[in-house]
């Protein structure tokens, strides 16, 4: 393609700061263009006059799984504006190539393919994962085996068969966090994928700890404004080219204008990241201070994401926010909680929704951009609506009130 998507990343002798990446990558080439905004590419085809060329452009692709040289043939295959979202995001997270889908669940299930296809059909997984990944995975439905550890176990776990490792960390919902480099050095020869969902670039960027690849719900951070949706998968180039295979065979193409949209938001992807983890890390130490919540999970790393255990009734909190948005999803400007034994993550079967540390009294928010003394004053007043659920006959209320961040022991799972 003759857009900047298919150019090589930038040239210059000093390396960009991954602000200045974020501003500028998959833009290189609209000043040269006369351009200062990305254009938007709506078609679904393309003309061309030398069907012959156009076959032979068609056999390279099927072979090779390539970018096409020249225009695009049809939007299923490629499209520019969703190609210069892909270059941006590959080069924040420091790959060679991105491939985009309609959706973070649409590209995880096409990684599961590419290696299913070549009859690599099992998985080692760590929990937790995003309740969808995990059901994903555990249910069969794309005639893949997993088999669940610690990390470890992943080492002893691998098979001839063994296709991919993933870990999900910072963990969703419990901000569980693995050593990537660690877990790395355990798969040997076995690709790591990484979910990179929670972290994003701007904390942690898993291809420089061993990570062969990087997944995202592109909906989350990527987007940052809860009006897109998306996925994407950065790798290696001969990965990548599988991948584009795999989406152009099953159709989960990222539409342009949620590509658009993903790129524009990648622009303040380091300042919303930045000015959102410095409030949820504030709110996670007056959380863990509070008597009125039992546990308080917030990442070493970091981050814009609180999970928090209370003594009482968490429908009650839920029920009583004002400020916050009582939803699911994540990574957008405004501040959302949300129940995940009761929505994100009900599909996982319960006993390994609790065996990983997703109890009843569980909630997760997600942290925005507010000013961090109207969110805890939203937090205090819901707080107070609880009614204790040791009065209702729950048994999972812990020892003691008010624990540190960071501090829960044992295994954890997750539900976006």
């Amino acid at each position: 393609m003759d857009t900047e998507a298919s150019m090589a990343p930038s040239t210059t002798t000093r390396s960009r700061a991954l602000a200045t990446e974020a501003v500028h990558a998959g833009r290189d080439d609209l000043a040269a263009l006369g351009l200062h905004a990305p254009p938007i590419d709506l078609s679904t085809t393309y003309p061309s006059y030398d069907s012959r060329a156009e076959a032979e452009r068609i056999d390279s692709f099927a072979a090779t799984g390539a970018r096409l040289d020249g225009p695009p043939v049809y939007a299923r295959l490629d499209n520019p504006t969703t190609a210069r979202f892909e270059t941006a995001l590959a080069r924040l997270e420091g790959t060679a190539s991105a491939v985009a889908f309609a959706s973070g669940m649409a590209a995880l299930t096409a990684v599961l393919l590419a290696r299913a296809s070549i009859g690599l059909r099992h998985v080692v997984a760590v929990r937790p994962l995003y309740g969808c990944s995990d059901h994903l995975l555990g249910a069969g439905l794309l005639g893949t085996e997993v088999t669940w550890t610690d990390p470890a176990g992943i080492a002893d776990a691998i098979r001839p068969d063994t296709g991919l490792v993933m870990v999900e960390t910072p963990a969703n919902p419990t901000l569980k966090e693995v050593d990537v480099r660690a877990v790395a050095h355990s798969c040997g020869s076995v690709p790591l994928l990484v979910d990179n969902t929670f972290a994003t670039p701007v904390l942690q960027r898993p291809v420089e700890h061993g990570a062969q690849i990087v997944l995202h719900s592109a909906t989350k951070y990527l987007g940052g404004h809860g009006d897109v949706m998306g996925g994407v998968v950065a790798c290696d180039e001969e990965f990548a080219a599988r991948l584009r295979q795999v989406r152009f065979a099953t159709g989960g193409v990222l539409h342009p204008m949620a590509g658009y949209l993903l790129l524009r938001g990648l622009s303040t992807l380091p300042v919303r990241v930045r000015a959102a983890s410095a409030s949820a890390a504030e709110l996670s130490r007056r959380l863990a201070a509070d008597p009125r919540i039992a546990r308080v999970h917030y990442p070493e790393l970091g981050g814009a994401m609180v999970s928090f255990e209370v003594f009482g009734d968490p429908h009650r909190v839920i029920s009583a926010v004002r400020l916050i948005t009582p939803a699911v999803s994540l990574g957008s400007v405004d501040s959302l909680i949300q129940h995940p034994a009761s929505i994100s993550h009900r599909i996982v079967d319960e006993g390994d929704r609790r065996a990983a540390g997703v109890g009843e009294r569980l909630l997760r928010m997600s942290v925005g951009l507010e000013d961090v003394e109207d969110l805890w004053a939203d937090l205090c007043q819901a707080l107070s609506s609880e009614e204790p659920l040791v009065r209702q006959g729950f048994s999972d209320v812990p020892a003691g009130a008010g624990a540190a961040a960071g501090t829960v022991p044992g295994p954890r799972s997750a539900g976006r």
